[in-house]
C-alpha cells in the first residue's frame, strides 16, 4: 500500500476529536461505535489482504517473486494483529468487530478475482491504494491514539514499487498487455469505490464520522472534495504503472 501526496486536510492543525486521545473522545459512545467498525473493517482488510497475497504468490513466475509476495503476506499479517490487539486493549471482540465487514469484503474479491500473476498485482497495487487512501482521509479526523494506529497499518508493505516495477517491465516486453491492464484496473476503480461506499453507508456511526457531527466540520461537500483526491490518486499510480486511468 502506497503512500499518496498529503492531502490538504491533513496540514492544517488538528481541532476537536483529532486533538484529543483515545480516553476523552471514547467518551462519546457514537464516537466508539465508529471507531470500533473502522478498526474491524482495517483488521479484515489486512486479514484478507495476507490471505490474497499468499494466493497470489502460486501464480509467481519465478522463485523471487513468491518470496516477495511471501514477505508482503506476512507484513499485512503483522498488520492484522495489530489491529486485533488494539480491539481487545478497548475491551472489544474483534472477531464481532470485523464480523459486519466479512461478507461485503468477500464479495468484492469474489467480483475482482485476478485471472493472471499480472492482474493480481494490479489488483494489489491500485484496489489496496484505494482503500489506503479512504482510510487516510478518514484518520485525520480521528483521535491522536487511533490516528497513530491507523496509519502505522497503513505504511507501505513494498508492493508499490514491486508491482509498479513488473507491470512495466511485463509492458515494455508487450505492449498489448497495456490495454488489458488498463480495463483492469478502471474496473477495481470502479468497484472499490462502490464497495466502499455500500460499507459506510450500511453502517451508522461510520456515516456520521464521514458526513457530519463527530467528523467536526467533515460535510458532504468534503466528502466529493475527497473523493476527487481520491480519484486523483488512482491517476497517478496509473501513470507511474505505465498505464492510462
Amino acid at each position: 500500500m502506497e503512500t499518496p501526496d498529503t492531502h490538504p486536510s491533513e496540514a492544517a492543525e488538528p481541532a476537536g476529536t483529532a486533538a484529543r486521545d483515545w480516553a476523552r473522545a471514547a467518551a462519546e459512545p457514537q464516537y466508539r461505535a465508529a471507531v470500533v467498525d473502522l478498526l474491524g473493517a482495517l483488521a479484515y482488510g489486512e486479514l484478507a489482504a495476507f490471505e490474497r497475497l499468499a494466493e497470489d504468490a502460486k501464480l509467481a513466475p519465478s522463485l523471487a517473486d513468491k518470496a516477495q509476495l511471501a514477505a508482503m503476506a506476512s507484513a499485512e499479517f503483522q498488520h492484522f494483529e495489530l489491529l486485533r490487539r488494539r480491539l481487545a486493549e478497548i475491551d472489544e471482540d474483534p472477531t464481532a468487530a470485523m464480523e459486519p465487514f466479512a461478507a461485503p469484503l468477500d464479495e468484492f474479491h469474489r467480483q475482482t478475482a485476478p485471472s493472471d500473476w499480472l492482474e493480481g498485482l494490479i489488483k494489489a497495487y491500485v484496489g489496496d491504494s484505494i482503500a489506503s487512501d479512504f482510510y487516510r482521509e478518514v484518520a485525520v479526523r480521528l483521535d491522536t491514539d487511533t490516528r497513530a494506529l491507523v496509519l502505522k497499518v497503513l505504511d507501505d508493505t513494498g508492493h508499490s514499487s514491486f508491482a509498479v516495477e513488473k507491470v512495466r517491465a511485463a509492458i515494455e516486453s508487450d505492449p498489448r498487455v497495456g490495454g488489458r491492464l488498463a480495463l483492469w484496473a478502471r474496473r477495481l476503480m470502479g468497484e472499490a469505490l462502490s464497495q466502499a461506499q455500500r460499507v459506510v453507508a450500511e453502517r451508522d456511526a461510520l456515516s456520521t464520522m464521514l458526513v457530519g457531527g463527530l467528523a467536526d466540520g467533515f460535510d458532504l461537500a468534503e466528502v466529493g472534495k475527497m473523493f476527487s483526491r481520491i480519484t486523483e490518486a488512482h491517476t497517478k499510480r496509473m501513470a507511474a504503472l505505465g498505464l492510462a486511468a
